[in-house]
């Protein structure tokens, strides 16, 4: 019996690696369940985590089988696995070190997930129908009202299809008032709105220079108003503050209440004489209809104006959640640099320091033959000291992270500063053709504007496959500076979904869909623009406008 044939016991599946990360042993249930299996390379390109790790050159990052492997400690994990067919499968993943070997347990939760996403699913469904249902009973109780407003206000039919088909209380408000004038032969009429328990403010009215007037009436009209009763009366005055009138009115005031609540007061004023018994049943209706066709109407544009709050938050929040994203990396970035930096120029300026003094040695060589050998060796050296320095400088000035401000950049020298970051992804395979305008200084913030050339470059380097061409233009134009970078790689196919945050055409756990997501904003920032042509097998070209001014 094998060491380790007692994991064939065992229901889940068990694989065991060496220290080399060979395969040395499978149990029965990785063998059904894997049957696929060729070699721990493969698998672990199958088997990757739910949440993916953003962009990372080390592959260790995105592979649960290569972490498991090399963790000193216990490892576990929740990963999917994609088989040979297409579908999807989940696992718990455990990993434990027993001397020399790995043994990783996968345990089968695709069940339970599918469960769980299931029972979310349910609820989604669930909290829709009882939402569906609420509407459905708040529009049976609007129907009832509807019909039964219709029945009493047969004689106001203009005025019951103005509630009806405008949502906008002063259009109804107007209108309604327009046909109360009309149908009491009145010469002044106005609707004025609830301020306290005896005070109005007057909101519309058909002579505008009485809005927003504030009046009072006597304690007679005042008992009216609270017991939701319609006064008609014979006067002098509208109400207190107002100037008499020649001759005695009869004025009409019609309380406004919805659900218990007085909304406002309209106030009819006529010559005629008026039987208030007669059109009593009308006005009340007329009430009813307009405290809830205000209400509403107000409901409506607060709805309206927290809907236009709610979508400005939340375009705000994306934006913010990219800037704390991009602000999170660069610092990061910055950091990473400035100690790398740090380790890189000790030793540098010890092997300057040993460089110098073997330079001035040479003079005492007496052989001419190794003298001149030993000379050209020191100038190497020398040449490959300066180049370091220069890198280090180039690193330092790409993530100054200190440049909160705008300042005067040379475009053309910061692209150079890209691409000298880039070189290894060009190096002795994509030829790089520039040709530069004469750019005067822009103001900008030439970290963020790095980070755009960086981003737009890395992915064309990534769209070339084997050996290409990237051309780079650069104009100022209509006080605008204009950059132009153009590939000969494969083309995009979405075009239009790239500036989207999390979409990228690059493999799982590869790209973030971040970095033109950020540059974009970048660019913004910038008060500019920056638009995408592409051709797939042909190539794609970016074009960057930001104006000077």
């Amino acid at each position: 019996m094998g060491k380790f044939d007692l994991f064939n016991k065992f229901n889940i599946a068990v694989i065991v690696l060496n220290e080399n990360r060979e395969v040395v042993f499978q149990n029965n249930v990785f063998k059904r369940v894997f049957n696929d299996f060729e070699n721990i390379k493969k698998f672990s390109h199958k088997l990757y985590y739910e949440v993916c790790a953003l962009e990372s050159n080390d592959v260790a990052v995105h592979s649960p089988i290569i972490q498991a492997v090399n963790s000193k400690e216990d490892f576990s994990a929740h990963v999917i696995y994609q088989s040979s067919s297409g579908s999807y499968f989940y696992y718990d993943i455990n990993a434990t070190k027993r001397g020399k070997y790995s043994i990783i347990f996968l345990t089968d939760v695709t069940s339970k997930a599918n469960i769980e996403n299931l029972a979310k699913e349910n609820k989604k469904y669930k909290e829709q129908v009882n939402y569906l249902e609420e509407e459905n009973k708040t529009l049976s109780k609007v129907k009832l009202q509807a019909q039964s407003q219709a029945m009493k206000l047969l004689l106001l039919n203009n005025v019951s299809n103005i509630i009806r088909e405008s949502i906008d209380s002063s259009v109804i408000l107007t209108s309604a008032l327009g046909e109360l004038l009309q149908m009491f032969g009145a010469f002044r009429a106005y609707y004025a709105s609830s301020v306290n328990d005896t005070g109005f403010r007057i909101v519309e009215s058909l002579d505008k220079s009485e809005i927003n007037k504030i009046i009072s009436f006597d304690s007679e009209v005042n008992a009216y108003i609270k017991k939701n009763k319609v006064s008609c009366l014979t006067c002098r005055k509208e109400y207190r503050e107002a100037e008499p009138f020649k001759e005695n009115v009869q004025r009409i005031v019609l309380p406004i209440y919805h659900l218990n609540r007085l909304v406002g007061i309209i106030v009819l004023s006529t010559k005629q004489k008026i039987r208030l018994n007669d059109t009593l049943e009308v006005l009340d209706g007329v009430a009813s209809q307009l405290g809830n066709a205000i209400i509403q109407a107000e409901l409506y544009k607060k709805n309206e104006e927290m809907v236009s709050n709610l979508t400005k938050a939340l375009n705000e929040l994306k934006e913010t959640q990219l800037q704390l994203i991009n602000s999170e990396k660069m610092a990061s970035l910055g950091q990473l640099v400035a100690g790398v930096a740090h380790e890189i120029n000790t030793p540098i300026a010890s092997i300057k320091s040993n460089n110098e003094i073997s330079k001035k040695l040479l003079a005492r060589i007496d052989d001419k033959e190794i003298g001149d050998l030993l000379k050209e060796v020191n100038s190497i050296d020398s040449e490959a000291i300066e180049r370091i320095n220069g890198l280090v400088v180039s690193l330092r000035k790409f993530v100054r992270l200190d440049e909160a401000e705008l300042q005067e950049a040379d475009i053309n020298k910061e692209i150079d500063l890209t691409l000298d970051l880039i070189r290894h992804e060009t190096k002795n395979r994509i030829e790089i053709v520039k040709h530069y305008g004469k750019l005067p200084p822009i103001k900008c913030y030439p970290n963020m504007l790095n980070q755009v050339f960086m981003n737009i470059l890395v992915n064309a380097t990534h769209a070339i496959k084997g050996e290409g061409q990237i051309d780079i233009d650069t104009e100022f134009k209509n006080k605008s500076l204009i950059v132009k970078i153009k590939d000969n790689g494969c083309g995009i196919k979405e075009p239009e979904k790239i500036f989207f945050a999390g979409y990228t055409t690059k493999g799982a756990g590869i790209g973030t869909g971040l970095g033109l997501a950020i540059s974009q904003k970048i660019v913004e920032k910038h008060h500019g623009k920056i638009d995408v042509t592409t051709k797939i097998n042909k190539g794609s070209e970016f074009c960057i406008t930001i104006p000077s001014e």
